[in-house]
């Protein structure tokens, strides 16, 4: 099979029959063997009986629906499990990603060897509100993750069949896609320049939330790829350091008070000096972080995938 289109769904009753009308004919155009699969995330409309008379009229059509709303990386990674084609191209259901760049897209995996290719929406049809924060966490992104892409959030992408099948979305980590995969070792990631639409139909499903959520699992995502299998590297060093400061603060003041000794000046006590509070806070700081890195290491031995890697090829 050369293409499955996996599109994760909420509430989308109205677009859902043309949006499939459009796919099927660039398929038919581009004579594509294919499959279409809807994940419907927990809709409360009619979405899953529009879903279930499509698979009815069309065999290479299927669909997945949640029993209630799990959010856009549960609906992409289920996608993901089921997809069989050889190129899977992801879209939005509201019709503001276009079907015609399914041609185009797959032709950069297939021609170009890319392992991913992200869209990018060059002109957006979104709100001042939406797209100053956007361009704000694509250019954190970029600075973090080193990779070069304008729109890491942007719906319309296409993968190898190996990329999806090496990678898990989990949480809100859609946004950061590119990142995951880049931590998974593909490392010819690509972007397109593509059409942006207005939305015809009903109302975005993202709320304020994803400004604040965004940064957070950006975070996590980077630590979790360079401290994942080694968490102590992390909290180990952080502990050491801190640990090394509260003890070189102590010394100072000991030392301190044997030379007002030895002078026979009269010492200020201890315990009336900031300086012994910072020394007490950092010691106790740095137990914490190595406790922490403890932890985290039989932890992370104990997990199910302590030794799994991705292994590209053998011989």
């Amino acid at each position: 099979m050369d293409i499955s289109v996996v599109i994760p769904l909420l509430n989308e009753e109205e677009s859902l029959p043309e949006l499939s009308e459009w796919i099927v004919r660039v398929m038919n155009e581009n004579k594509f063997s294919y499959e279409l699969i809807f994940v419907d995330d927990g809709s409360k409309d009619t979405s899953w009986d529009v879903i279930e008379k499509l698979t009815a009229e069309n065999k290479n059509i299927r669909g997945i629906k949640f029993r209630r709303n799990y959010g856009k990386s549960a609906g992409l990674n289920c996608g993901f499990a089921m997809a069989q084609g050889d190129v899977v191209i992801t879209m939005d259901a509201d019709l503001q990603d276009s079907p015609d760049e399914i041609s185009g897209l797959y032709n950069m995996i297939v021609k170009d060897k890319f392992d991913l290719v992200s869209g990018w929406k060059k002109k957006r049809y979104d709100p001042v509100s939406k797209t100053i924060p956007t361009k704000l966490f694509n250019w954190a992104t970029r600075k973090m993750s080193g990779i070069h892409l304008h729109d890491f959030n942007c719906g319309l992408k296409a993968y190898k069949r190996d990329v999806i099948k090496s990678i898990e979305v989990y949480g809100e980590m859609h946004r950061y896609i590119p990142v995951i995969v880049k931590w998974a070792g593909f490392r010819k990631i690509g972007e397109k320049v593509v059409q942006h639409r207005e939305r015809k139909y009903g109302s975005t499903k993202f709320g304020l939330d994803r400004f604040i959520n965004g940064p957070l699992d950006l975070m996590s995502i980077m630590f979790v790829s360079k401290f994942g299998k080694r968490p102590m590297h992390f909290f180990g060093v952080w502990g050491m350091l801190m640990f090394l400061a509260g003890g070189a603060v102590t010394l100072w003041l000991i030392g301190e008070k044997l030379y007002h000794n030895l002078h026979h000046i009269q010492p200020r006590n201890v315990t009336d000096q900031p300086l012994f509070y910072i020394a007490l806070v950092a010691a106790v700081i740095g137990v914490q972080l190595f406790l922490a890195g403890f932890l985290g290491e039989m932890i992370s031995r104990s997990t199910h995938d302590r030794n799994h890697y991705l292994i590209e090829k053998t011989i």
